[in-house]
């Protein structure tokens, strides 16, 4: 494999890298009047990590009870087979 080619794969992966950090902040982003509703998302819908997991977006069966999205607040309570749920959000912190 040439030079070019290694830098052509280095600048993808950073761009690769770059996308998936923006994606996790912007999921984090301003969620004032919302909640966390778990247990009846499906697969592959999830908002954030859970514990057999390290991203949103990857959970693989639906209806997982640690799975979660945010909705707007009071609605997790009407909706059959879910609860709400208190995760820290990760994202970092402005300092």
């Amino acid at each position: 494999m040439s030079a070019h080619e290694n830098l052509i794969k280095a600048a993808l992966g950073s761009l690769v890298a770059l996308g998936a950090g923006l994606t996790t902040l912007s999921a984090f982003a301003d969620h004032e009047g919302m909640e966390q509703c778990a247990g009846v998302i499906k697969a592959g819908k999830n908002d954030c990590a859970t514990s057999s997991n390290a991203c949103h977006g990857h959970v693989t069966v639906d209806a997982s009870k640690e799975a979660w999205i945010y909705v707007p607040k009071g609605t997790c309570e009407k909706i059959a087979g879910a609860h709400l749920v208190t995760v820290t959000d990760p994202s970092p912190k402005a300092g």
